[in-house]
């Protein structure tokens, strides 16, 4: 049976945590238990242990998650897209699957409706990050 691994960025952990949870429901409906689950402070220092963890050999896939926002300060898109464009580096050089739900909306206020929204939202993400690893997962094994 595979070995999964999920990095989640406890930036919005309430929020985040909705697509860890339904990512590993999903999975032992897809008939896969063995998930591991890491939690790292930012979207950042994502890309460094999803590397760690792809060159142990101890995974099949590695999965991530974070919710990247618009602060007022910093510009939210370049640092989604730079966590995005590690993580494809990470699973070209490591020869890992690397899936992403690092997600960063145009949008984002700390107002009830905006957390609720995204709060739903991310579990739906969890269960198609699991949906995508599973099919990945079976369709690597195919080419061998």
């Amino acid at each position: 049976m595979p070995r999964i691994a999920i990095v989640a960025a406890q930036w919005h952990a309430e929020i985040v945590d909705q697509a860890v949870s339904a990512f590993r429901e999903r999975l032992t409906e897809l008939g896969i238990d063995e998930v591991d689950v890491f939690r790292v402070p930012g979207a950042l220092e994502i890309p460094l242990h999803a590397k760690r963890l792809a060159v142990t050999g101890r995974y099949a896939a590695i999965a991530t998650s974070a919710l990247v926002v618009d602060g007022g300060i910093y510009r939210h898109d370049f640092v989604a897209g730079t966590v995005v464009d590690a993580l494809m580096r990470v699973q070209l050089e490591t020869d890992v699957p690397v899936f992403s739900a690092v997600l960063t909306p145009h949008h984002f206020h700390e107002h009830a409706e905006h957390r609720d929204y995204f709060t739903r939202h991310f579990a739906v993400k969890g269960r198609e990050l699991a949906d995508a690893v599973s099919a990945t997962i079976e369709s690597l094994a195919a080419i061998g």
